[in-house]
């Protein structure tokens, strides 16, 4: 089977490279032609654990193509994904410019049927607008041409994405006739050849179930950070209650930890695309916009703490910084809650000391596209220990497993202050006294 993908971004090409791995002939597709060209190399635009070798394996086996031009392959393939991206405009809402350029190129240039497989998160009803976009372009070639759209939205968590799409716990299309229906099982069926997981519906509820599963998701971890915050107030410990709750089948233990506000490409976007979806058609969606709210006010707890111990003076204070993805095993800085809280420390006149395993350059790039100058006051260490040298506090943002157990010895040897705020909650609060640390987290 034949398949080409539009989009090499995270879930294009994640996407792409395990269709190829389990035996379908696969042809990525890209506008940027140095990121083809890179991907033609072997050199790999995102950081995701296991994918480059997985790409250069499937790229030797000649079942892993890269181009610039989807008419390179239009008549050869029996499915087209789209997986562009959909950027947040001003309002929030999901920008489809991509998604239709893509329904407009296939339908100037098909010759035989097509089934477009929307694998991008798009809002309720795009399916129908990108049916008629490519039944436009086709009336205008005057042609009659038979063709399918339908809808995969993506479940990939980033840091596991290949576990997640080679072993999946269900996949969810949408279709809207049997051949479609067909053409997907077949696609899947290797994944799933012991339980055979997925779970057809109609498109709208496909569009829907994106939305909803992240924004249930995203509304645990502010539900929990909002329990943490009053925790902290009545003297309660917010990992007590977490596991007190968890244990209660109908809540689970899942997405239920506390810390400085969730980021990434999937859950701000998402959120703000769904109450957006929800005012233009005249209803509030009044718990996702507390979501939303408590978010926001999460990524700035850390500075608030630092504030607090430092009497409101900080200027001129050097503070070193753990982590800058927005979660661990990625070097996705998007939405990061440690991109607000260096903007907040320069804006307060300190000075910063930062180290991440992988997302050093991201971030840098994500600092300058803010308007801050990377090159004043801010220093990427080569590792934790030169992270924290001379410093006044240290700020655990992101729990990389290399952040877990450090010599706690040399760290309090190569600081200046012995202030140390914990954005994950990941320390023991006896063992960090002992150390002679004064130590603060969320919720305890």
């Amino acid at each position: 089977m034949k398949i080409a993908i539009v989009g090499t971004g995270y879930v294009g090409l994640v996407s792409g490279t395990c269709f190829a791995e389990m035996g379908v002939d696969v042809t990525c597709v890209d506008i940027d032609k140095s990121k083809i060209e890179g991907l033609k190399k072997g050199i790999i635009p995102i950081y995701e654990q296991g994918l480059e070798d997985m790409i250069l394996r499937n790229v030797k086996a000649e079942r892993l193509h890269f181009t610039t031009q989807i008419t390179d392959v239009l008549d050869q393939v029996q499915v087209v994904f789209s997986a562009v991206g959909t950027p947040p405009g001003e309002d929030g809402s999901a920008d489809l410019k991509y998604v239709l350029e893509v329904a407009r190129t296939i339908g100037q240039n098909m010759q035989q049927y097509v089934l477009l497989v929307t694998k991008s998160t798009v809002p309720v009803g795009t399916a129908a607008i990108v049916r008629k976009t490519i039944q436009e372009e086709l009336d205008k070639r005057n042609v009659s041409i038979e063709f399918d759209v339908a809808s995969n939205p993506e479940f990939l968590k980033e840091g596991d994405a290949i576990k997640d799409f080679m072993s999946p716990d269900r996949v969810v299309v949408g279709v809207e006739s049997e051949k479609a229906r067909e053409m997907m099982s077949k696609l899947y069926r290797p994944f799933l050849l012991n339980n055979f997981r997925v779970i057809f519906m109609d498109i709208s509820s496909a569009e829907m179930t994106k939305y909803a599963a992240n924004a249930m998701l995203a509304t645990r971890i502010s539900f929990m950070n909002d329990i943490a915050n009053l925790c902290e107030l009545l003297g309660a410990d917010v990992n007590m209650v977490r596991k007190g709750i968890g244990t209660d089948q109908r809540i689970g233990s899942k997405f239920l930890y506390s810390g400085c506000g969730y980021g990434g490409s999937c859950f701000p976007k998402d959120v703000k695309a769904l109450i957006q979806t929800a005012e233009q058609n005249g209803y509030e969606l009044k718990v996702l916009k507390a979501v939303e709210d408590v978010n926001e006010n999460q990524k700035r707890i850390l500075f608030s703490k630092l504030l607090k111990h430092f009497g409101n003076d900080i200027e001129g204070r050097t503070i070193a910084v753990w982590g800058l993805s927005f979660k661990p095993n990625t070097d996705d800085v998007r939405e990061a809650p440690s991109l607000i809280l260096i903007k907040k420390l320069l804006k307060a006149g300190c000075k910063i000391r930062v180290f991440d395993p992988v997302a050093m350059n991201e971030a840098k790039k994500a600092l300058e596209r803010m308007g801050l100058k990377t090159d004043e006051n801010i220093y990427f260490a080569h590792d934790i220990y030169d992270a924290v040298l001379d410093a006044d506090a240290l700020m655990l943002v992101t729990e990389w497993k290399e952040f877990r157990m450090p010599s706690w010895g040399v760290v309090r040897k190569s600081m200046k202050g012995n202030i140390v705020l914990d954005g994950r909650n990941i320390y023991d609060k006896s063992e960090m006294s002992e150390s002679g640390f004064l130590y603060d987290c969320i919720g305890r």
